[in-house]
């Protein structure tokens, strides 16, 4: 599903983000990237959208190499690829449904297939009885649902999250980390980005720390430690 070989991430004038990084994510396994501030993480995440491309080595994602991928490509990469930040970046004079709904017109959908669509991915996240309300009528947990949702109207076979809960209290945090596994659980690959400990060692699955651009561990049921 995802592969990356001697990938290497260099920022002028000579700063090594990532440092000849290879892992394997297979389809449908849920991943936590860890790591301290600095470690790479949020370069990793960048690349795996075509954000920004590797100084050497090779990204492949469902057997596309993506590593010299065309801009025009860029669009159809991030169809497969639903992402969560923790800046929701929700459009403030749409409605919950219009937030939704303006990924798949951007993207030239019809509209008999948004009017499909739209309930289906609000039903998943919960909020198909709050379709008409403003981001700003909205609990932080509402909202990031609302962004989750928006991610998953291509129905991409890859989930990136980074630091989906940044912004959260404890309990809305449980509630998306709930929701990012059932996502999970239909055949979603998750890759979650996070720096949350709590989050990491509850979860039980995958976790592979980053630190200094270098992958320092990786476990298949693991907790959060770098090393």
């Amino acid at each position: 599903m995802i592969n990356l070989k001697n990938v290497s991430k260099i920022y002028p004038p000579n700063i090594h983000s990532l440092n000849d990084i290879s892992l394997r994510i297979e389809p449908g396994e849920f991943v936590s990237i860890v790591g301290a501030s600095g470690a790479g993480k949020t370069t990793l995440a960048k690349l795996l959208i075509a954000e920004e491309r590797p100084s050497r080595g090779t990204i492949e994602i469902g057997g596309w190499d993506i590593t010299r991928i065309r801009r025009r490509e860029v669009p159809l990469l991030r169809r497969q690829i639903g992402t969560v930040f923790q800046d929701f970046k929700l459009l403030p004079k749409k409605t919950v449904y219009e937030n939704v709904a303006f990924a798949l017109e951007v993207a030239g959908q019809p509209g008999k297939r948004i009017r499909d669509i739209v309930p289906q991915v609000l039903r998943i996240v919960g909020l198909e009885d709050k379709d008409r309300r403003y981001p700003q009528q909205l609990s932080g947990g509402e909202a990031q649902r609302v962004v989750i949702a928006r991610s998953l109207v291509h129905r991409p076979k890859v989930l990136l999250a980074d630091e989906p809960t940044g912004n959260l209290d404890a309990l809305n945090t449980q509630d998306i980390i709930d929701l990012l596994q059932k996502i999970n659980e239909i055949g979603t690959t998750v890759v979650l980005v996070t720096h949350n400990r709590e989050v990491v060692n509850a979860l039980r699955k995958r976790v592979i720390a980053l630190a200094d651009g270098k992958v320092v561990s990786d476990h298949k049921h693991g907790k959060y430690q770098l090393g």
